[in-house]
């Protein structure tokens, strides 16, 4: 029997976040993880796919000389990219144990089930023990959602994690949704060399992003040569057939079925909350229809000394709105007055990049509110030019009565990054004039979002439009 503070099971970004911050606020803490620490983000998911895009996107810049004077031959060598990126991600999670041991925190390798509202079971690969705890905190992420007709097999039929791991780019590749995962990893491949489809069931890719964003990635996704297939559905496979184990998928489309061949496939339909087998009901503890833990607005569960946080407990599925909520959590079980999270921002790592936080203008303009748009585009960034990346704009949406930012969305070279000066703009309820007024150094991204104010106001400087 290990009696403890606060159990914390799942080592993902929400999970171990919570738990060091549990630790560094005088909590005796447990931490169980079933795999590695660091959860799906670090090893399968955001770090992993942003170091193999960040490669690609070199090699695509040089390779096919993009970047005026920098001329010669360049190749791909995938042995010693993935060889890296192992190296990389084994470095961060060591380095999260580290953390974990130097604020108190007891790592426990294992699976963890509840056995009733103050007990718990952890099954290792040594035997089991129990944990007694006067909290807990639930986060265990997701798993990749199966089509029927495409079931995950590891060799063909991949999951995002298999599909990072591949030894060489796959001659031909079809990637089954077109949301950031999907989007994210066929540019990759695509810019190795693979011959990509992309099939999406909804009828614009990015489902949920800003039609006008979205309409920037699809024309770059068909510049790199990829086939996009909105308003389809992939429907089954035929056996593999040749030396490359290509199948034939049938696809239905608005314009018939149609047949696409693929050495790979790599199905990102959605996600599915990792909740069964935790034994929620031995301890009371509730879920939706969807297998998302119910909580409140302080991330509570049904039982007031449970907590959950992440995309165990609701989407959207992002890494740190997890350790946001994580965080917000700890603070609670711990005593301290509720923590407002603010606006949760959203980035996709295609090329170009996308990202947006708040309202976007049509969720504004649906609600008939009365508001101020101003559209600066990254042709007139002289930033932007110099680096040879003019595709894209930045949008602010703000209260035509007070001028008060509601949200901004951009799409653009570096948006991931620039999008953090709205997040903050946002969280301390700033004005059109507070950003437009800001100096912005020069020549540098960031003026686009001090441009799109001034535009909001009629009154930017390096684009033509009316006065106000």
């Amino acid at each position: 029997m290990t009696e403890t503070d606060v159990l914390v099971i799942g080592a993902g970004p929400a999970g171990y976040v919570g738990a060091i911050k549990l630790g560094k606020l005088g909590k005796k803490v447990v931490l169980v993880e079933g795999d590695k620490l660091g959860g799906e983000c670090l090893n399968y998911g955001c770090i992993p796919s942003k170091a193999l895009i960040n490669a690609g996107w070199l090699f695509h810049r040089v390779s096919k000389g993009l970047q005026p004077g920098v001329v010669g031959t360049v190749k791909a060598d995938m042995a010693r990219l993935q060889a890296w990126k192992s190296g990389l991600l084994a470095s961060f999670s060591k380095n999260i144990g580290t953390l974990a041991k130097a604020n108190g925190v007891e790592v426990l390798s294992g699976k963890a089930s509840f056995i009733s509202a103050n007990e718990a079971r952890v099954v290792s690969a040594t035997g089991q023990e129990t944990v007694r705890f006067k909290n807990a905190l639930v986060a265990t992420g997701t798993r990749p959602a199966s089509l029927p007709g495409l079931p995950f097999d590891g060799t063909w039929c991949l999951t995002n994690r298999e599909a990072l791991d591949l030894p060489a780019p796959p001659p031909s590749l079809l990637v089954v949704g077109a949301g950031a995962i999907g989007l994210e990893l066929g540019t990759f491949y695509a810019k190795l060399g693979s011959k990509v489809t992309v099939v999406e069931f909804m009828p614009q890719i990015l489902p949920g992003m800003e039609a006008d964003a979205a309409a920037i990635i699809a024309r770059s996704l068909s510049k790199l040569g990829i086939t996009v297939w909105v308003g389809s559905k992939a429907k089954s496979a035929s056996p593999a057939s040749g030396p490359d184990g290509v199948r034939q998928v049938a696809v239905e489309t608005p314009e018939g079925e149609k047949t696409v061949e693929a050495a790979k496939a790599i199905v990102s339909v959605g996600r599915i909350p990792f909740t069964e087998g935790l034994g929620l009901e031995a301890a009371g503890i509730k879920t939706d229809a969807k297998g998302h833990i119910s909580v409140d607005a302080c991330l509570r569960t049904s039982v007031p000394h449970i907590y959950a946080a992440g995309d165990a407990a609701r989407p959207p599925y992002l890494a740190h709105k997890a350790s946001a909520e994580a965080l917000a959590a700890a603070r609670s079980i711990a005593g301290q007055p509720p923590a407002d999270i603010g606006p949760i921002p959203m980035a996709v790592f295609t090329d170009p990049e996308a990202a947006s936080v708040g309202e976007s203008e049509t969720q504004a303009r649906s609600r008939g509110a009365d508001i101020l748009v101003g559209k600066f585009p990254f042709t007139a960034c002289g930033r932007a030019q110099t680096m040879r990346e003019t595709e894209g704009f930045v949008k602010v949406v703000a209260d035509k009565a007070t001028h008060k930012i509601l949200g901004v969305s951009m799409v653009g070279p570096h948006v991931s990054e620039l999008i953090s000066e709205a997040c903050l703009g946002l969280k301390l309820g700033a004005s059109l004039e507070d950003v437009a007024h800001t100096v912005h150094p020069h020549p540098t991204l960031p003026e686009a979002f001090m441009e799109a104010c001034e535009a909001a106001l009629g009154q930017a400087i390096h684009i033509l439009g009316p006065k106000t």
